[in-house]
């Protein structure tokens, strides 16, 4: 297992679910129908997950997917209410720009990224997602560009210097 993982048991977490689809697979007696449903948990203090579950009815796709996403649940440095940097997320064709903003800016972001950012506790954030727009890609972007985030602490702690030497 990883060395970093984070005991979702001990977290206030709520989900949201961020898109339901069904899926056919077409073989020789006919079509095949499944749902599958992406969620977000977060506890909106810092912690966040994306999750996938398929099943052949929702709410058996659901209860996957949550929890595959508190099995992915990340970290989210914070400095006050916004990120500490700008970062760019990948994840497939999908790209999201993630950038802080002033206090009172609000949570400036479209579909999934929404979702995320919200969950994960950030209250000032703008974002932009570039390339293609399916929400399931948007999400995954978000966590993506997340994960890339550093404190001026962390940094300095890699560096071997204080955070005065690290912001100048």
């Amino acid at each position: 297992m990883r060395q970093n993982t984070i005991d979702a048991s001990k977290l206030d977490l709520q989900e949201s679910i961020v898109n339901i689809r069904r899926v056919t697979k077409v073989v020789k007696g006919g079509k095949n129908f499944r749902f599958s449903v992406t969620v977000v948990v977060g506890d909106k203090n810092g912690h966040v997950g994306v999750g996938l579950g398929k099943a052949q009815e929702i709410p058996e796709a659901v209860r996957k997917a949550i929890e595959d996403a508190k099995k992915r649940l990340i970290y989210v440095p914070t400095l006050g209410t916004t990120i500490p940097h700008r970062t760019l997320g990948v994840f497939g064709a999908g790209q999201v720009l993630i950038m802080p903003a002033a206090p009172g800016t609000g949570v400036i972001a479209g579909s999934s990224v929404r979702t995320v950012l919200e969950l994960a506790g950030v209250k000032d954030v703008r974002a932009k997602s570039i390339g293609s727009n399916n929400t399931g890609n948007m999400a995954a972007a978000t966590i993506e560009g997340l994960k890339m985030l550093k404190t001026a602490e962390s940094v300095g702690k890699l560096r071997g210097k204080t955070k005065q030497e690290i912001l100048g």
